[in-house]
């Protein structure tokens, strides 16, 4: 188990690392600042004779930084099977890409002359997501998935106002088995949210949604694979039932992933469309961003995009952002997206194609289905929904039985998991799975690495009945022990005055 180990630990005299503020002293000098101006006309009371910065050499720092990325846990170590989170490895080129001072050093209040080229990557983006998805318009603005969940319903509020209907349609429904946030989204932008419950085979209970649809409908937001990694085949019925009644039809790509080039939310009959950039198109996911939500929509609901939307004059040859769009739901954020976040990810389906993309959801879904079919039927482990059928890119296993017989759970198993050398799956999550163990391979990793994370799981799962104290105090080899994770979310310290409060 030990070889398989792929964390530092660093301790310095029964210590772990300790925090940049608590390094170094008076005197220790890595740069010189330049001696500030003699006039300003800053305010004096806004002026500081001092910056309470740490005091480190050159050395010090880079010693620091460097310990800690061996210390951290990555997916350029080893797997990251976080379901629904498709934390998969990105090509260090598109980093490369995006790096670039071209990239980096222009500024959005730029005159559009001199920004021609970040404004044909956008246009350009913007249509190749168009295609994949099947949709007519793209925007590119929304920072983050929920970001685009929830422009996609001010785009849906905006679509009813238009029609006349905004008091009368106030339901968005959510299935059980959506993607966490879109209730939220949903509430935000201040909808009633209607849940309606999966059947035994894990898919939306279409008996449940007829009668939860009605005029009240405003739209349903629904993921597709949905997060029990299982394709909801009868989304076409999904999708009359919401119409039939005048609704809309939200689609998360949360787990685009593992569809691409094989079916488009579009031609399944989705009004509007969201993606994460962050999941599925090359740009690392987790650290809190930055990410992208790019929302895309039908013809008819085009005229609602935020603005402004880049055009481009074919008289001039130029590429232009128009605001001029009356029914617009108006401006989302300061400016046009997350460009770097843009690059990477046009440069990613550049280098893929059409076929690239393609294969890439083949060996996402294959590796699913693999571990599925693998880890099926070892002691303490089952599937709760359509165990005979293919999964798509992920798959949800409930360690119910393994609770049930040795006290061991989700939470316990996952924390070994990181004694084994690999990142924790997602669980208790979806929560319609008891003690749900989520696990999505994507499509970058090798056979041998697979099978070391199902080897892992298995041994696990004996070592629950043999040894549950070892499984109870994990992980305790890794960097950081176990973390109490109620304390951390009610009681967070982010930051040094924070910390120095905390110590006081």
């Amino acid at each position: 188990m030990s070889d398989w180990y792929r964390q530092a630990r660093w301790d310095r005299e029964g210590r772990l690392e300790p925090l940049v503020f608590e390094l170094g002293g008076p005197g220790h000098i890595g740069y010189s600042l330049p001696k500030p101006p003699e006039h300003t006309n800053l305010p004096k009371h806004l002026l500081r004779t001092e910056l309470r910065l740490p005091e480190l050499s050159e050395v010090e720092v880079v010693r620091h930084y460097t310990r800690l990325s061996q210390m951290n846990y990555c997916v350029d170590l080893g797997t990251y099977p976080l379901g629904s989170c498709t934390m998969k490895y990105n090509p260090k080129l598109c980093e490369e890409l995006a790096s670039l001072e071209t990239a980096t050093c222009i500024h959005p209040y730029q005159a559009e002359g001199t920004v021609q080229g970040a404004l044909e990557l956008m246009y350009k983006l913007e249509r190749c997501l168009a295609e994949i998805a099947g949709v007519a318009r793209v925007c590119l603005h929304p920072s983050a998935g929920a970001h685009g969940e929830f422009v996609s319903m001010l785009i849906t509020r905006a679509y009813h106002e238009f029609n006349g209907e905004q008091d009368e349609r106030t339901q968005v429904i959510v299935p059980d088995s959506a993607h966490g946030t879109n209730p939220a989204s949903a509430a935000m932008a201040g909808y009633e949210v209607l849940i309606v419950p999966s059947d035994a085979r894990g898919r939306v209970d279409l008996r449940a949604l007829e009668a939860a649809v009605s005029e009240r409908t405003a739209a349903m937001m629904l993921t597709n694979p949905n997060t029990l990694g299982l394709f909801e085949d009868r989304v076409v019925d999904i999708v009359e039932l919401v119409h039939d009644v005048g609704g809309l039809l939200f689609y998360d790509g949360a787990n685009l992933n593992g569809i691409l080039g094989k079916s488009r939310a579009g031609d399944m009959g989705f009004d509007i469309v969201h993606f994460n950039l962050h999941k599925t198109f090359a740009t690392p996911h987790g650290g809190g961003g930055p990410g992208a939500g790019p929302v895309g929509v039908t013809q008819e609901l085009e005229k609602f995009l935020p603005v402004p939307v880049v055009e481009y004059d074919e008289k001039r040859g130029e590429y232009y952002l128009d605001y001029d769009r009356p029914n617009s739901v108006g401006k989302v954020r300061a400016f046009y997206g997350n460009f770097g976040v843009l690059v990477k990810a046009y440069a990613y389906i550049l280098m893929m194609g059409a076929r690239g993309l393609e294969e890439a959801a083949e060996a996402a879904v294959l590796n699913a289905n693999y571990v599925m079919r693998k880890l099926s039927g070892t002691r303490g482990y089952e599937l709760k929904f359509d165990a005979t059928g293919p999964c798509k890119h992920e798959v949800v296993f409930s360690a119910e039985p393994l609770k049930r017989e040795t006290g061991i759970g989700a939470r316990e198993v996952a924390k070994r998991l990181l004694d084994y050398g690999m990142h924790a799956p997602t669980y208790y999550f979806p929560p319609i799975v008891s003690e749900a163990l989520m696990i999505e391979p994507t499509e970058s990793e090798s056979r041998d690495e697979i099978d070391r994370l199902i080897n892992a799981l298995k041994a696990i799962a004996v070592e629950a009945s043999t040894d549950p104290e070892k499984l109870r105090a994990a992980p305790t080899v890794t960097a950081i022990g176990r973390l109490d994770e109620v304390k951390a979310s009610r009681e967070p310290i982010l930051s040094w005055r924070m910390y120095r409060k905390h110590r006081a």
